[in-house]
């Protein structure tokens, strides 16, 4: 249940948070990111095999859905964003079938670099159950390289960055550490006014950017002690470091917070009991923060609304998105059941 205080907070902004999601239609975002298909491969265990001692599993379902950077383009597209998705898939089957997701959605893929050089990142996880038990995760397969991208893809996807920045009113850079944000990327996208920063390390990279998005690990990885009692001097010097207009640290069940130099802003976690997966939910916050700031809404604002975005898709398993009509049906439930 959110504290009473708060509630009358979201009550007098309702009206406001409600029209900023009606206007989440068609706004145009970039994002710059790395991009990765989820591969969910589930069956049912006959068996250990005779050729070693390993389950043998009847398949059942293959399930494909975008991830990594590719989940912040989805979810902006779901959210009714009109995205310009800027990354790297290889020649392969894998990245057809992300691009193919991606041109179902509407989002344009002229950023989109092939590189025959190297696999399209996908990350397998198989699945398996008996009669009565629940499906539970066995192993996890990655296809990724690990050599950085050539120069000439480098200097292409900053070239498509530049030449399209001006057409979009936020400008999105998600960081798996797979090699799309190299040095001329991270720079040609930080010239963007409006720059979302959502990166996993190295976060003084993108020292300039309008606002980080860390979770409480990765803000520790950035200024180099544990938080414990210190959120507040953590969030200062990762403010410093960044050279940021604002951070937001996500916190789990402990909400969110938002940081300016001056000013912090807490907001308490709008779903505690029914958190399910919370696979993917970093990328949902960023979708719903870049879309309200795209509609002139404050970031704070935009941070309340990435909240409860985040709440709707963690009671789901796996990566999933939310929709404006869900976030506003959750958010007049969400005030209805605090009176």
């Amino acid at each position: 249940m959110v504290p009473r205080s708060f509630r009358q907070h979201l009550l007098a902004r309702k009206e406001q948070l409600i029209g900023y999601l009606h206007r989440f239609q068609g706004q145009k975002i970039m994002v710059v990111g790395d991009l990765t298909l989820d591969e969910f491969v589930t069956g049912g265990a006959e068996r250990i095999s005779r050729e070693a001692p390993v389950l043998i599993l009847r398949h059942e379902e293959t399930r494909q859905v975008p991830g990594g950077g590719a989940n912040a383009i989805y979810n902006l597209a779901r959210l009714g964003g009109e995205v310009l998705a800027v990354g790297i898939i290889g020649n392969d089957d894998q990245g057809q079938v992300l691009k193919h997701i991606f041109q179902e959605a509407g989002i344009d893929t002229r950023g989109i670099v092939v590189d025959p050089s190297r696999p399209t990142v996908t990350k397998t996880r198989i699945s398996g159950h008996s009669r009565q038990s629940v499906t539970q995760q066995i192993v996890r397969i990655d296809r990724k390289s690990d050599q950085s991208p050539s120069p000439e893809i480098e200097q292409q996807l900053a070239h498509f960055i530049r030449d399209h920045r001006a057409e979009v009113a936020v400008l999105v850079c998600s960081d798996y550490s797979e090699g799309v944000l190299m040095p001329r990327v991270i720079a040609e996208a930080l010239q963007h006014p409006l720059t979302v920063v959502d990166a996993q390390q190295n976060l003084d990279r993108f020292a300039g950017a309008s606002i980080f998005t860390p979770n409480i690990p990765e803000v520790e990885r950035a200024v180099g002690y544990p938080i414990s009692d210190n959120l507040a001097q953590a969030a200062q010097d990762l403010l410093q470091i960044t050279q940021a207009q604002q951070v937001l640290i996500t916190r789990g069940e402990e909400g969110m917070s938002l940081f300016t130099h001056n000013d912090a802003f807490h907001i308490p976690a709008f779903n505690r009991t029914e958190v399910f997966d919370v696979t993917g939910a970093g990328d949902t916050v960023v979708a719903a923060l870049s879309l309200t700031l795209a509609v002139g809404g404050s970031y704070v604002e935009g941070a309340i609304l990435g909240n409860l975005a985040a709440s709707i898709v963690v009671r789901q398993f796996g990566t999933s998105t939310t929709n404006p009509i869900v976030m506003e049906e959750a958010l007049l439930q969400l005030l209805e059941e605090d009176k």
